[in-house]
């Protein structure tokens, strides 16, 4: 077993405290991790709060994990000792449903573990990255480029592969319209990921005030969606929409702005339900659709692009004890664009 510094919920309220965990023992599959760096996902806030349902306490969040390999199991064969690594938001699957055996493991059909808050294998509760170790089995282990900086290679392992994901899987490249509908920690990385694909990339955000930015990304286009013209100015004129925003937003009138045969996805998981309009759906013969995360191989393929385009996110580096702040800053849309705890500060 090794024991872990962590910083954890006691409850959907209370903050985060310092604690220690234990880890379980490198079996043969596994490699134990000493993690350099972990993103703070909006995901986490809504997890630890219960938005999603209910929650086994104390839990330790964390999914965008980067760090070294300090042991490997026997028969590990993936990864060595001094390896640089990354961990994103599951840890297991069940292999053997279609979808695992297509290596479509974040489509599990039995539900993959995720890399907290699920039952694992040995029927303890998976704790995450906000801690200064993990174990996990090599499959679900990626490699992180040399040339990526290692605390902006965190928020990839969430951000960034939920992003990439729903971009590639529709091969956009040149030729196509993408509208990015928010500029947040999944937007700005869409934004980075759709204009290094080819693509003409269009950000739809509440304001202006991060139009700058928006277009040193890559954005083409910027327009607020707090102006009524922008529905009437953009009508019938993407391709693609990727809404990365985690609130109920106005899908009407998002979807009047695809074109023929456009499609707009859903990466944002708001708590309450979206009321989805089948006559704006018959209209262009649109579609609405949702994606989540990305695959073990695909997440691999993310960081590959990353590397060959030096695309890394924004960060904010942030000292452990400071994690209550950045939930704070997170809620208020107060960070460009990704926290990153520096796990040697636990």
């Amino acid at each position: 077993m090794t024991t872990a510094r962590a910083y954890a919920a006691t409850s959907p309220t209370d903050p985060l405290a310092l604690t220690t965990i234990e880890r379980r023992p490198v079996g043969p599959n596994d490699v134990l991790i000493d993690i350099a760096y972990t993103g703070v996902c909006h995901s986490d806030i809504h997890t630890i709060r219960g938005d999603w349902g209910p929650i086994a306490y104390p839990l330790v969040a964390g999914h965008e994990i980067v760090g070294t390999v300090t042991e490997v199991g026997s028969e590990v064969s993936r990864h060595k000792v001094g390896d640089r690594v990354g961990v994103g938001c599951m840890v297991n699957s069940c292999r053997e449903c279609v979808n695992c055996l297509a290596g479509l493991e974040n489509y599990c059909l039995k539900g993959n573990t995720l890399t907290y808050g699920s039952v694992d294998r040995d029927g303890t509760i998976t704790q995450g990255g906000y801690s200064t170790h993990i174990v996990v089995v090599e499959d679900f282990v990626v490699s992180v480029p040399e040339n990526i900086p290692y605390e902006a290679a965190a928020p990839l392992l969430c951000a960034g592969v939920t992003a990439y994901s729903p971009l590639a899987h529709r091969n956009v490249g040149p030729g196509k319209r993408v509208a990015v509908v928010g500029m947040g920690g999944l937007g700005h990385m869409a934004v980075k990921f759709a204009h290094a694909m080819g693509a003409e990339v269009t950000v739809l955000s509440q304001s202006l005030n991060k139009q700058e930015d928006g277009i040193r990304f890559g954005a083409d286009h910027y327009y607020a969606t707090s102006d009524a013209s922008t529905f009437k100015t953009l009508a019938d004129s993407f391709d693609l929409i990727v809404n990365t925003i985690s609130a109920p937003v106005d899908l009407q009138a998002y979807l009047s702005l695809l074109a023929l045969d456009g499609t707009m996805v859903n990466l944002g998981a708001p708590a309450e339900p979206l009321p989805v309009s089948v006559f704006a759906l018959m209209g262009n013969r649109r579609s609405f659709t949702a994606t989540s995360i990305g695959s073990i191989a695909e997440t691999q393929e993310m960081l590959d692009f990353c590397a060959e385009h030096a695309i890394a996110p924004e960060v904010e580096l942030i000292a452990a004890a400071d994690v209550n702040a950045a939930y704070e800053r997170v809620l208020e849309s107060d960070v460009r664009y990704r926290f990153v705890i520096d796990a040697a500060t636990i």
